[in-house]
């Protein structure tokens, strides 16, 4: 792990929040992967039994800013607090997952718990790692009472169809199946 200038990364903050605003705004969060390393690596939990992997700049692109992100158009993600350590060259975000849709009350649905992002800096306003953390039951608690009352967006709607097949999508793997683990760090990373 390396030392960084703090001004850098604090910059590279800003560039990334940014470009997530940038995101929501869009509704398209593909443009982000620009803020990788080209080998970089970006995971998550899925559950007990399941896990995502994007490796390399393209695949964050194609598949963790693209395919995963269908269906959560005019969601908003605003961040909560950042922690910077220039000594480590890492940063944790906590955010919100907030969707556009309202319940009846008109308040948002919004994914109970944390939701948060440890990244790896890679030097010249690039990531090299990344891995996300969220309640995976209370999302699917909110998408379910999204379907039941009809403001889940048919993007999302189909995922979950389609996971509940036991249909595995791209990036899925079975936990501890995936080419690089959630705890790993290639080296350079």
């Amino acid at each position: 792990m390396a030392a960084y200038p703090r001004a850098e990364l604090e910059e590279m903050v800003e560039r990334w929040l940014e470009a997530n605003r940038q995101g929501e705004a869009e509704k398209d969060w593909r443009h982000m992967a620009d803020l990788y390393t080209e080998d970089a690596t970006y995971g998550w939990n899925v559950g007990p039994n399941d896990e995502f992997m994007a490796v390399g700049r393209e695949e964050i692109r194609e598949i963790a800013l693209g395919l995963e992100m269908a269906g959560l158009e005019g969601w908003s993600y605003p961040y909560q607090k950042v922690l910077i350590d220039d000594q480590q060259g890492e940063v944790l975000g906590l955010w919100k997952q907030v969707a556009a849709a309202t319940k009846a009350d008109g308040s948002p649905y919004e994914i109970a718990g944390l939701g948060g992002s440890w990244f790896r800096y890679g030097g010249d306003f690039r990531w090299s790692w990344q891995r996300d953390f969220f309640d995976v039951g209370n999302a699917a608690a909110t998408f379910m009472a999204m379907i039941a009352d009809g403001t889940l967006l048919p993007g999302m709607q189909q995922r979950m169809e389609r996971a509940m097949a036991k249909e595995r999508q791209p990036g899925h793997f079975p936990l501890g199946g995936a080419p690089v683990g959630l705890w790993e760090v290639p080296e350079g990373a």
